[in-house]
């Protein structure tokens, strides 16, 4: 079913939403896969609400690029990208998250255009297992490169994206 909406660039006014979708979408999507003691944690609101604040205000962050999509007012995805540790030439896409209501919408790959260039090498990390996201990300390129890590309960694999060279 289509979906009216539209994505823009974060701005501070949005860190309550921001935070408030970064938790609902957490418990929609790693229920099973992290700890239900990490995802019903009374902080974790509280500790996204700082993340977003510190995102979106932090001169330390100001190469990072966030943005938002909204549906009738509401915020219903979020997303972020910046420059990836150790390279100052590719990009690493941070977190992308919608509701899982807009699944197959567009959203997400509304979320990823805005905050990732086509045209410039980029990576990501990705819930292993996270199927739905791996797929996803694989239909925009992204391919599993190997690389794997563990923090706590939660195993992601990285996967990058090569630019096709312009013809």
């Amino acid at each position: 079913m289509p979906v009216d909406f539209m994505v823009r660039r974060a701005t501070p006014a949005d860190v309550l939403e921001m935070a408030r979708v970064h938790v609902d979408t957490w418990r929609e999507t790693y229920r099973g896969v992290m700890s239900d003691e990490v995802l019903d944690d009374p902080q974790l609101l509280r500790s996204r609400e700082e993340f977003w604040t510190a995102a979106l205000t932090d001169p330390r962050y100001e190469r990072n690029v966030a943005a938002v999509a909204i549906s009738d007012e509401n915020l219903i995805g979020i997303a972020m990208s910046g420059l990836q540790l150790h390279s100052d030439a590719s990009q690493q896409l941070y977190l992308l998250y919608t509701y899982a209501a807009f699944y197959g919408s567009g959203v997400g790959t509304a979320l990823l255009d805005a905050v990732i260039d086509r045209s410039t090498p980029a990576s990501l990390w990705v819930a292993d297992p996270n199927s739905r996201a791996q797929a996803f990300y694989l239909k925009h390129g992204f391919v599993a490169d190997g690389a794997v890590k563990s923090d706590g309960d939660l195993r992601e694999i990285r996967m990058v994206r090569t630019p096709l060279a312009s013809p």
